[in-house]
């Protein structure tokens, strides 16, 4: 079926004429509410009070033609500039010398000086304070483990020391009898150790 043809005067029907312009949109159209919007929102305010000025400007611009003049003319200046001062400053070069007041000394003297105010907060500062304190246990006891191994060791060696000397003083001398010399300074020694202790 085939569409009916318009009317001739179909421009000027009043559908045409409720048509709303819909405006201009900035930004993702699904924004949450909060700061992104809103941030929108103000950038989509300056831009319409901007083009009002330009236009509120245009139309000032077009009721008021502007001179054209050119800043540098040719033509000299018809007042030749003036040696004389202006009454106000000669009267200011006239006038004595004054001490400046010591309201304006004082503050001068208040800025070269520090101020003395609270020593400015270090963040984490009790974090800082908590962790150097760790470190310094961990310190501590690696330091204590690395001392009681070193004492195990000693007394590792030292028992292998008195375990060897005791296996020579025990070995048959030339007739197969045992040292008594050697096993008796070997037993003195365990004893001052043992007495020591």
């Amino acid at each position: 079926m085939a569409s009916k043809r318009p009317h001739e005067d179909a421009n000027d029907t009043p559908s045409a004429a409720k048509r709303t312009r819909k405006g201009f949109s900035i930004g993702p159209a699904n924004l949450p509410d909060g700061t992104h919007l809103r941030k929108v929102q103000k950038i989509k305010k300056d831009l319409i009070h901007k083009a009002k000025l330009k236009r509120s400007y245009a139309k000032l611009k077009e009721r008021q033609p502007v001179l054209k003049t050119t800043a540098y003319t040719d033509t000299p200046p018809d007042e030749p500039a003036s040696l004389e001062l202006h009454p106000a400053r000669q009267a200011m070069l006239d006038a004595p010398e004054e001490p400046p007041p010591e309201a304006t000394t004082s503050k001068s003297g208040d800025q070269r000086r520090p101020r003395s105010t609270k020593p400015k907060p270090i963040p984490f500062q009790k974090e800082a304070r908590e962790a150097q304190k760790r470190r310094e246990e961990a310190q501590a006891r690696h330091e204590a483990h690395e001392e009681a191994s070193r004492q195990r060791q000693q007394k590792l060696e030292g028992r292998e020391r008195f375990r060897k000397a005791m296996a020579k003083a025990r070995t048959g001398g030339r007739n197969g009898q045992r040292k008594l010399g050697r096993e008796s300074q070997v037993l003195l020694e365990r004893v001052k150790r043992v007495v020591g202790e």
